[in-house]
C-alpha cells in the first residue's frame, strides 16, 4: 500500500506567521495579504507534476478564502515602515 505525501494544511489569510514552501517559492501568510517571493521550477516529469498540483492546490485556497469573504475596495497600507532591529545574535 503506498501513501500519500500531502504538505501541511495552508490556511490563507488565519495568521501572520505561517509559510507554505513550493520548491523555491514562498506563500507568507498575512490576516490582509499573502506575499508570494522566490521561484519555482515546474519539470516535465511526476515531480513536476506534484509541484503544480500543489501551486493550483494553494492558489485554489487563496482564491477560495477570498471569494468567501466580504472584502474592501482595497487594503490599507501600513502606516509606518518596520524598523530594522539589532540582531540578537551579532
Amino acid at each position: 500500500m503506498t501513501t500519500r505525501k500531502t504538505a501541511p494544511r495552508f490556511e490563507p489569510f488565519a495568521d501572520d506567521a505561517s509559510v507554505r514552501n513550493l520548491g523555491g517559492l514562498s506563500f507568507e501568510n498575512g490576516r490582509d495579504r499573502i506575499g508570494l517571493h522566490g521561484s519555482l521550477d515546474l519539470t516535465r516529469d511526476k515531480a513536476g507534476l506534484a509541484l503544480a498540483r500543489e501551486l493550483k492546490r494553494t492558489a485554489a485556497a487563496i482564491v477560495a478564502a477570498l471569494e468567501s469573504a466580504d472584502l474592501p475596495e482595497a487594503v490599507a497600507e501600513p502606516e509606518a515602515a518596520p524598523q530594522p532591529v539589532k540582531n540578537p545574535f551579532a
